[in-house]
């Protein structure tokens, strides 16, 4: 898959269908995973740890994307990210950037508002 376009829709069903190895296979092996509140991923072995404190908990993901755009190798993407834990349902208006090389992630960088999902995970 060469689109860049298509390659970050077909990453983001694999995060809806919650399947940790398509998301993993979607990666170069020198990707670079950074929630921009947070330290950065870096390489398949970090991105997997940071999958397993999001991916893994969640029973139910979706991205909802918002709008779409791509310019040579980037897209650039605003969706409402919406993950649930159990009973509670956190839902993310996110900025996301993806920098596609030879049909695979090289960078994901997602812009969110940290504070937004650490009061709904905790339930205020």
């Amino acid at each position: 898959m060469s689109d860049p376009m298509a390659v970050v829709r077909a990453f983001c069903a694999a995060w809806e269908a919650r399947d940790r190895d398509r998301v993993l296979d979607a990666f170069t092996e020198d990707a670079v995973y950074h929630n921009i509140p947070m330290q950065p991923a870096v390489g398949t072995d970090a991105i997997k740890a940071l999958l397993a404190m999001i991916l893994a908990p969640a029973t139910e993901v979706t991205f909802e994307i918002v709008n779409m755009a791509a310019s040579g190798d980037v897209v650039l993407t605003e969706r409402v990210d919406r993950f649930h834990l159990g009973e509670r349902v956190i839902t993310l208006p996110v900025m996301g950037v993806f920098e596609v090389r030879d049909g695979k992630i090289a960078a994901w960088r997602d812009y969110f508002d940290l504070a937004t999902w650490t009061k709904q995970a905790s339930g205020g």
